[in-house]
């Protein structure tokens, strides 16, 4: 998995380049937490949950069903987030679904439980570039983990800034045509 911090990148990148007049603070703040939230699978293994379990590491909360099914539980909230109800959905299962998609191209871990309920199967995405991250904060200081922070910078973090440099170039050239 990429770090916690790192899976924010993604909501937060998009939300900042489409500006806050499309993306709120709130939704904003709403996609960054969703984007963390299935690594709280990790909580399992306190129970004696496998890692491979379906509802271990990697399982349910990385489910297409998890993406899904979260979004719609927000829109419960959707006053609070300032927007329409379509576009809360669509950042929330972005952002969320993020997580699971940067986890399938991690060189480590049992893959990802994509399918579940209605399948146990883990995948990968045909590509691991992003170096898989410790559980292990003191690993961090090891050059094992400046790989890893290295290669969430060059993998997620250097292309979601780009991302956001365009949106924001694209949002201010329409904002200044006649």
């Amino acid at each position: 998995m990429p770090t916690i911090i790192t899976h924010a990148a993604v909501p937060l990148c998009l939300g900042l380049g489409l500006g806050q007049k499309i993306i709120p603070p709130r939704l904003l703040f709403a996609g960054m937490v969703l984007s963390m939230l299935p690594d709280a699978d990790v909580l399992a293994f306190k129970f004696g949950v496998a890692y491979g379990d379906a509802f271990g590491h990697r399982g349910f909360t990385h489910s297409l069903f998890f993406a899904v099914l979260m979004p719609t539980l927000a829109l419960l909230l959707c006053h609070w987030f300032k927007t329409r109800p379509l576009k809360t959905w669509f950042f929330l299962f972005i952002s969320l679904l993020s997580h699971s998609l940067l986890d399938s191209i991690t060189t480590g871990g049992k893959g990802v439980g994509w399918l579940w309920p209605w399948s146990d199967e883990r995948f990968f995405a045909p590509w691991q570039v992003i170096r898989v991250a410790p559980f292990n904060l003191a690993k961090y200081l090891t050059p094992s983990g400046h790989a890893v922070i290295v290669s969430e910078l060059l993998w997620v973090w250097l292309p979601g800034i780009i991302v956001l440099a365009l949106l924001i170039i694209l949002r201010k050239g329409l904002e200044h045509r006649p």
